[in-house]
């Protein structure tokens, strides 16, 4: 079954890598967005099966963005993977107290990206 999976983070590469590893490894449909707002509109406005958000981002950061999604109607239900390169224990802590359905470090390996997103959101028979 063909996933659509949302990427916002400000970091055109980080988009673009991550777009690319899910297209060609796992055939998914991606939309990206670098900031928080637009991240946003596109989410309610495309409903994708998923989000990849960055927790670092000029103007709304991720943690305030994910608070936007989940206190709207229209993008409440979509689960939220953290991308983020903060991997003290007491950061990561801290995000996982927040409700992001998981977390994920960067740098990702671009081989394994889908199959974290799979795991992570309990997907085993999307692949």
């Amino acid at each position: 079954m063909q996933k659509h999976i949302l990427i916002i983070d400000d970091e055109d590469d980080i988009r673009e890598v991550a777009a690319l590893s899910l297209e060609m490894v796992a055939g998914w449909t991606v939309s990206k967005a670098n900031s928080g707002p637009s991240g946003i509109l596109q989410a309610q406005e495309a409903q994708p099966d998923a989000i990849l958000l960055d927790v670092m981002m000029p103007g709304m950061d991720g943690p305030s963005t994910f608070q936007e999604l989940k206190n709207n109607p229209a993008t409440v239900g979509i689960p939220v993977i953290l991308l983020t390169a903060k991997v003290q224990g007491h950061e990561q802590r801290r995000f996982a107290g927040l409700g992001f359905n998981s977390i994920l470090l960067k740098p990702f390996d671009p081989l394994k990206l889908s199959q974290q997103i799979i795991e992570a959101l309990g997907w085993q028979d999307s692949a």
